[in-house]
């Protein structure tokens, strides 16, 4: 089987490449490096990108996905494509919401119309976000706890694919993942394209080179083992499902492996995997003897005191089920990142 991975050089993307590569296929990614500007780091972009290099059926290629020319060439021959280029930060959503569009929107636009135009009529997956959700989800009543806010009983499983996507703010991140969402689920219903949605809630794991405007897993384990103080929004109560990122892409294969052809899936932890930015500090400091100072500030725009993914329909249909647990998980990246320390300072 021969796989396209979009963002090849990114977290998810390099981690999806690793997979199949060692699963023996041929791999082809396309990255433009253009998260190292969110980073501020272009080594994250370098060292990912150098790993894959040591695979011999991996195919390195800096390109962009808003050029459809070079989509369309690469996609010609190939039977899965793993959608993961995109721009990912909420706050760089706002302050820059064309490139945002461009990327996110008219990048995924490109990638269905190549895969539309394929002769190999090829399988896509596509990275949603639960984003998608916007701010309808701060409208379900939350209960506040000693170290965490959770959902009224109604939503205890979490919120479902059938969650409301309307009449409600969502940033441009949030609209433009939608929309793309959306057109994604289209072209599998009008042109016949095989595709899975996956909307996604904190992945995490190694190769993530985390920041403070995303990737808040990864960037609280190196401020932590750095020394570097770390600011919360809010007041560290907001609670997310977390999800190790091969449990990830054990999703995304179980579904290749499925007879599906189109469907949509909320993917994260579920209610047994979630986590409190607090919680998270104090595993931390179990886990590495250090606690970072602390800074609070205001609540960032749209942001959700709660989010928790509810799994049934993905457990269901695909048989899946996350296997690594937070602290197992947290403890993995934490070695990950120990061991690459200066690669973060």
């Amino acid at each position: 089987m021969k796989v396209l991975v979009t963002g090849g050089a990114g977290f998810i993307g390099s981690n999806v490449a690793e997979y199949y590569a060692k699963k023996g296929f041929d791999v082809t990614c396309i990255d433009n490096f253009s998260r190292g500007q969110l980073l501020k780091r272009d080594i994250s972009m370098e060292f990912n990108w150098d790993c894959l290099k040591s695979f011999k059926n991996i195919k390195l290629i800096k390109g962009d996905v808003r050029d459809l020319q070079i989509l369309k060439a690469e996609t010609k021959d190939v039977d899965l494509i793993v959608h993961t280029a995109a721009q990912t930060a909420v706050t760089t959503s706002i302050q820059d919401p064309r490139t945002d569009f461009e990327v996110n929107l008219s990048g995924t636009f490109n990638v269905l119309e190549a895969a539309r135009l394929s002769n190999r009529n090829p399988a896509l997956i596509y990275c949603s976000t639960n984003k998608v959700y916007g701010n309808n989800v701060n409208n379900v009543e939350v209960r506040e706890k000693a170290t965490r806010y959770v959902f009224e009983d109604k939503f205890k499983d979490g919120v479902p694919e059938t969650f409301s996507i309307d009449l409600c703010e969502h940033t441009p991140y949030g609209c433009s993942k939608l929309a793309a969402d959306l057109y994604v689920q289209d072209y599998g219903h009008l042109y016949g394209l095989r595709s899975g949605v996956f909307r996604m809630s904190c992945i995490y794991g190694p190769h993530q080179f985390g920041v403070e405007d995303q990737g808040w897993v990864a960037w609280f384990i190196i401020a932590t083992l750095l020394g570097n103080p770390i600011t919360i929004y809010g007041d560290g109560k907001q609670i997310r499902d977390v999800l190790y990122v091969s449990d990830l892409i054990n999703a995304y294969d179980s579904f290749i492996n499925s007879g599906i052809r189109q469907d949509v899936f909320n993917v994260g932890g579920g209610s047994n995997n979630t986590i409190s930015l607090l919680e998270l500090l104090d595993m931390l400091e179990k886990i590495t003897g250090k606690r970072s100072k602390l800074r609070f500030g205001d609540w960032r725009q749209s942001d959700q005191k709660v989010y928790v993914s509810n799994i049934s329909k993905i457990s269901e249909k695909l048989n899946w089920v996350p296997k690594i647990s937070p602290e197992m998980g947290v403890r993995n990246l934490t070695e990950w990142i120990r061991g690459n320390k200066d690669k973060f300072e």
